[in-house]
């Protein structure tokens, strides 16, 4: 797994974190929607984009870029998504690069052309070795991605035990169990775990899931009788949300041809038994 996939997984899965590393209220991540896009006509694609709501015009575009292997080029990159993005969609909010980097040795040295620009507050460049320890449980996932691996196993059980402090036990296991039944939908705690799972697998490609599972603890709540039994229930719900979809997908496959025989969208809608909205959306595209 690349080092800036597992950046956006963590962003997209856990907003507050970034915020968190540049310093903001994590709260804040309720005003934005983390993206990534690809810009037209050249081969960029930004490692992500938080962008805020449209009714949030004071608050900065953040461009977000993980940078884990030393680049000459980078800068030179960096500023042409950039500003090609700034063309391309007219956006009217300021905005802010953030560059994450694993330890300042990794950072070429700065172009010429851009450095004026790196003297200012516009591109915030964070080094996680740096960043101070006994931070919050997010900071903690970032910066296990760059612990030593003598002490990476020892590190991510403490952050699964802050995790775990964090909750009651019926909150846990309440969280377990709504985990299960939606079937790979997991709740906030187990989102955590698994992800931090995730990073002890990519430091440690040689051992198995299995093995990292025990290594972490997390085989025990596997092997409780809630999480079986919960897991159990959620796979059957599973396959039932599978075949209710299955069934609206070949409903949605008879609208066209219900319209060229001249029902309306209501009459369609009722006939289907479907909501009318759900049958706006399979209407044929016009030309």
């Amino acid at each position: 797994m690349k080092t800036d996939t597992l950046f956006y997984q963590l962003f997209q899965e856990f907003p507050s974190i970034f915020f968190e590393l540049i310093g903001q209220p994590g709260t804040q991540a309720n005003a934005y929607q983390f993206t990534s896009i690809e810009l037209k006509q050249v081969a960029f694609r930004t490692d992500g984009l938080f962008l805020p709501s449209p009714d949030e015009p004071n608050l900065p575009i953040y461009f977000v870029e993980v940078q884990f292997q030393k680049d000459e080029t980078f800068y030179y990159r960096l500023f042409a998504e950039i500003f090609l993005y700034l063309y391309q969609y007219k956006t009217i909010n300021n905005w802010q690069a953030i560059v994450v980097y694993p330890k300042r040795s990794i950072e070429s040295e700065p172009p010429l052309p851009y450095q004026f620009i790196l003297g200012g507050d516009r591109v915030k460049r964070i080094y996680l070795d740096e960043l101070r320890q006994n931070q919050s449980l997010g900071i903690g996932i970032i910066q296990l991605v760059v612990e030593n691996e003598k002490i990476a196993a020892t590190t991510a059980k403490s952050l699964i035990a802050k995790a775990r402090q964090q909750l009651t036990d019926e909150q846990l296991q309440q969280q377990i169990i709504e985990f299960a039944k939606t079937f790979g939908e997991a709740s906030a705690s187990q989102r955590v775990f698994k992800r931090i799972e995730t990073i002890v697998i990519y430091k440690f490609p040689s051992l198995s899931r299995q093995e990292v599972e025990a290594m972490l603890g997390l085989d025990l709540i596997r092997n409780t009788r809630v999480y079986q039994e919960a897991f159990t229930e959620g796979e059957q719900q599973g396959r039932l949300a599978g075949e209710r979809q299955g069934r609206l997908a070949a409903k949605l496959e008879t609208v066209p041809s219900l319209i060229e025989l001249g029902l309306s969208v209501e009459q369609i809608a009722q006939v289907l038994a479907i909501d009318i909205e759900v049958v706006r959306q399979a209407l044929p595209k016009q030309p």
